[in-house]
């Protein structure tokens, strides 16, 4: 009895001084310098900070699988009293997997796209010594079953694309309890779900933690999830953790700068304007704690609500009238089945301003886009831009539809060429479209990372040397590279760290108010729905069940399906404070 108690009353990881560097060129650059966390068994413990702060590089160092040059330089990692930084990577191979498991951020490039999902299941259970011969088939199908999926059996036999982004999640989550680690560290687990997705996973892998009594490091910028899933919470800034303890503590009183600067620009339920940093996030210090260092919220709040007041002068830039998109699926004796995508959909957007898109993964959110954007054919339906019918158009045409409507996609991994430095990728859409000549466009290009707060250095960098929220703005600059008069926004700013952004949708609305543009913004985060649109439209199943101005839909939702949305957001009864 008194050794169980000593064993719980010893950190399961304890964090000494770490540092950690990059070996480049020009020398060793540090990512993490000198950090200290202790975690103990059975906690929950959530380390927040903007991209770039040194988070996964931290959780990476934990099981030595930091990416190309990088090293641990000093410091320990004790786990259960062993320190990991000096284990070799044979004896680091007995740890990963069956001590401690990992669930990365992106599930799409983290799976095989041409395995089976019970094959990359079955080899994570041989490689960590879970089962053998017949047994690890049976261990595979209980491991899915206990990460929420049905019909396991089925399951075992389809690959990586034919599972939505939550189920994919779940697969990695099953992968990484399997063998039941006694730490479970999970980078982003739910950054691209939606709110009742994220929900759903997040309360069974804090079912499956709690019965076999795993300790959970979790990697996230959503405020409101640390501090309605973490007990502990960590705050990092370029490579140091600047405040440490109870997460509630923390986020409903935080004391340091940093901290109080990342709760102002957390949007909530409560938000009813865009807050914006007062400095560029590069040049942020932390002695800036007079409240000039912050933008007026209440003259902002007071800007909107007249833009939102005044009378529109001008016609609508979208009309979609009954939009319907049916998909022919191959069933499994290759007779074809039918699916509604989207049913009989119908909206219009006023030139200027943002309609936002909400819904669960599968509404229809993203079809719309690609139906807008004639990367799709509609079934039946219109779709008006400035009046004029998009269905005829081809050839010179379409490409003229192009320049004037611009996508940032989804995923910042996916979207971006991987052998095109960023330079290239932003001044694309300027070569396709013949615009200017080299030093202009290159000029240009300049002007764009400057916008988008990356500095002029990374136009020679690849996207593998960048995080995901540097990938996610890049998508946001290239979008901008062409001034085009339409943007559509699919879950642009879900990668995206709070202070990133709140600059981001700050940087939005200045360039709407500017250019005139006019967004269709699709997201799965409701709360930044309430800080950047001006009208929504909830999805469900293919169909808007509801539609009205943002004020409305959040202050008194009609349908059961938008209080659920709502009520399923992480922390939305948190009241955050500075």
């Amino acid at each position: 009895m008194s050794q169980t108690l000593t064993d719980l009353d010893r950190p399961l990881l304890e964090i000494k001084n770490l540092q950690v560097g990059f070996q480049t060129q020009r020398g060793l650059v540090p990512a993490v310098n000198g950090i200290d966390i202790t975690l103990m068994p059975g906690q929950t413990l959530a380390i927040v900070g903007e991209s770039g702060s040194g988070k996964s590089t931290t959780a990476h160092a934990i099981i030595n699988l930091l990416p190309g040059s990088g090293r641990i330089t000093g410091g320990e990692v004790l786990f259960d009293g062993q320190d990991l930084a000096k284990l070799t990577e044979h004896q680091m191979q007995d740890v990963r997997g069956r001590n401690i498991g990992f669930v990365p951020q992106d599930p799409m490039s983290n799976l095989n796209p041409v395995w089976s999902i019970g094959f990359q299941v079955e080899e994570a259970i041989r490689a960590n010594g879970i089962a053998s011969g017949k047994d690890v088939k049976k261990h595979a199908i209980q491991v899915l079953k206990e990460a929420g999926l049905a019909d396991a059996d089925t399951r075992m036999r389809q690959f990586p694309h034919q599972f939505s982004g939550g189920m994919r999640q779940r697969v990695l989550i099953g992968m990484g309890l399997s063998s039941r680690p006694r730490l479970l560290i999970a980078d982003e687990p739910t950054s691209a779900l939606d709110v009742t997705v994220q929900r759903v996973i997040l309360d069974h892998l804090e079912t499956l933690t709690r019965d076999i009594g795993t300790a959970v490091l979790f990697i996230t910028h959503d405020l409101g999830l640390a501090a309605e899933r973490a007990e502990q919470l960590v705050v990092m800034y370029k490579g140091k953790v600047v405040e440490s303890g109870p997460s509630r503590e923390i986020l409903e009183n935080p004391q340091h700068p940093y901290t109080q600067r990342l709760v102002a620009a957390a949007p909530s339920l409560a938000s009813r304007r865009i807050q914006a940093s007062g400095a560029a996030l590069g040049h942020l210090q932390h002695q800036e704690t007079d409240a000039g260092a912050h933008v007026d919220l209440i003259e902002a709040a007071e800007n909107r609500a007249e833009k939102q007041a005044a009378p529109h002068r001008h016609e609508s830039a979208i009309v979609v009238d009954s939009l319907t998109k049916v998909f022919k699926i191959r069933g499994e004796k290759g007779e074809g089945k039918h699916f509604k995508a989207v049913d009989d959909v119908s909206f219009s957007v006023e030139r200027g301003t943002t309609m936002a898109l909400v819904g669960e993964s599968g509404s229809g959110k993203s079809t719309v886009a690609k139906l807008l954007l004639r990367l799709e054919e509609a079934t039946s339906g219109r779709i008006d831009i400035d009046g004029a019918n998009i269905a005829p158009l081809a050839g010179r045409d379409l490409l003229g539809l192009r320049r004037k409507m611009q996508p940032v996609f989804q995923d910042p991994y996916g979207s971006l060429d991987p052998l095109r430095n960023i330079g290239n990728t932003i001044a694309e859409p300027l070569l396709v479209h013949k615009v200017g000549d080299r030093a202009s466009r290159r000029a240009r290009v300049d002007e764009l990372l400057e916008q988008v707060a990356l500095p002029s250095a990374l136009a020679t960098r690849y996207p593998n040397e960048l995080s995901g929220g540097q990938r996610q703005r890049v998508a946001i600059a290239r979008a901008l590279a062409l001034k085009p008069e339409i943007v559509i926004l699919d879950e642009a700013v879900s990668a995206l760290d709070v202070l990133v952004q709140a600059q981001i949708l700050t940087l939005l609305a200045e360039l709407q108010s500017e250019l005139g543009l006019t967004y269709v913004f699709i997201t799965h985060d409701l709360a930044v729905v309430r800080v950047i649109a001006d009208q929504v439209c909830v999805m469900q199943k293919g169909r808007i069940v509801e539609a009205a101005s943002v004020d409305e839909v959040f202050d008194n939702p009609r349908e059961q399906y938008t209080r659920d949305l709502l009520d399923a957001i992480p922390g939305a009864n948190l009241r955050l404070g500075a």
